[in-house]
């Protein structure tokens, strides 16, 4: 039965994600905002909320131990990043690498590509310190989790403030599709395409439930730590699923919107988070803490690296994959 929630649950998330992509599309396409901003801030902010909402309760509202709240909360606050760093991107690669081959070539718009890593770098940086932060020094968690409200802040301007010259170079949202909504019989304005936004989002939040449910039944059996798991398969229902978005528009040839809905949520979820976790958690080094925080690390880095360099391929994620397959080895095993 478990296995039969877990399948209808991502029928549930891939109709829910084509909803999404197509009336984001026609959302950008109709604000006359680049790629870019659409993917990096709309697809991956409006994506990244419902588990958002993961750490929030576990960490406020479950009625568990403190101890486990804060396992389930860091390992679900730390498993974000980890996840988009490394299997989303490996994902990413092997369904273009279906079409295009392992050495073809990826075509995200470079400026916010690496925009988005250097973001994501200095705010992770920051929360990585963090761990290490005496429990006595109580002014300078708060100190430093506001630094990093106070960079997600910044980022957006700077992404925002881009989108005009972006749209003039030629990297302006444009749909691929009619808005489906009109299939049965609604008009093609604003408020059908924010219609359809809800019901995508709607299906992809009912089909992340389904999934948490499905894999809560099936994880006893496994028999490893909150934090553990929480590293493990939270990160995998809730974030993973939801970036069916950007396989969609990575075998559509929309490198650009594929690329920023991971990299957007990367630094979505590697500031405000990690701000939430150093102000309501214990946040100390333990082995899972720092194993995921270093594969996260290590897997942006080296796409920092592979970026700068000007060609990305396919063939180069399948390190971000192995970073992952690291990660989970270290943690069962060692």
């Amino acid at each position: 039965m478990d296995i039969l929630i877990l399948f209808a649950s991502l029928v549930v998330i891939l109709l829910g994600a084509e909803a999404f992509t197509n009336s984001l599309e026609h959302f950008g396409e109709r604000l006359g905002i680049s790629e870019g901003v659409t993917g990096s801030v709309f697809a991956a902010v409006g994506t990244a909320l419902p588990e958002t909402m993961v750490p929030i309760f576990a960490i406020l509202l479950s009625s568990g131990s403190e101890t486990l709240r804060h396992e389930v909360g860091v390992g679900a606050i730390l498993g974000a990043p980890l996840m988009l760093a490394t299997i989303a991107f490996f994902l990413m690669g092997f369904f273009a690498a279906r079409k295009r081959g392992w050495h073809g070539t990826l075509n995200p718009e470079p400026t916010g590509f690496a925009r988005d890593l250097l973001w994501f770098n200095w705010a992770f940086c920051l929360g990585v310190i963090a761990v290490f932060v005496p429990q006595e020094w109580g002014w300078v968690r708060p100190v430093m989790a506001g630094a990093l409200v106070t960079l997600y802040v910044v980022y957006l301007y700077q992404t925002i403030r881009s989108s005009a010259n972006l749209v003039d170079d030629g990297h302006g949202t444009e749909a691929d599709h009619p808005l489906y909504m009109t299939k049965v019989g609604l008009p093609d304005n604003l408020l059908a395409i924010l219609f359809q936004v809800g019901c995508g989002l709607g299906l992809i939040v009912l089909g992340a439930k389904g999934f948490v449910y499905g894999i809560e039944h099936l994880a006893p059996k496994w028999g490893v730590s909150a934090l553990t798991l929480s590293l493990l398969i939270i990160p995998i229902a809730t974030e993973l699923p939801e970036k069916i978005n950007s396989i969609i528009w990575i075998r559509r040839g929309r490198d650009t919107l594929a690329v920023g809905n991971i990299t957007g949520a990367m630094v979505f979820q590697g500031s405000l988070l990690p701000a939430l976790g150093i102000m309501l958690t214990a946040w100390v080094p333990q082995h899972e803490i720092l194993m995921g925080m270093a594969m996260t690390l290590v897997a942006a880095s080296y796409l920092t690296w592979v970026v700068r360099r000007g060609v990305l391929k396919p063939i180069h994620l399948v390190v971000n994959g192995l970073c992952y397959v690291l990660f989970v080895v270290s943690v069962l095993f060692w």
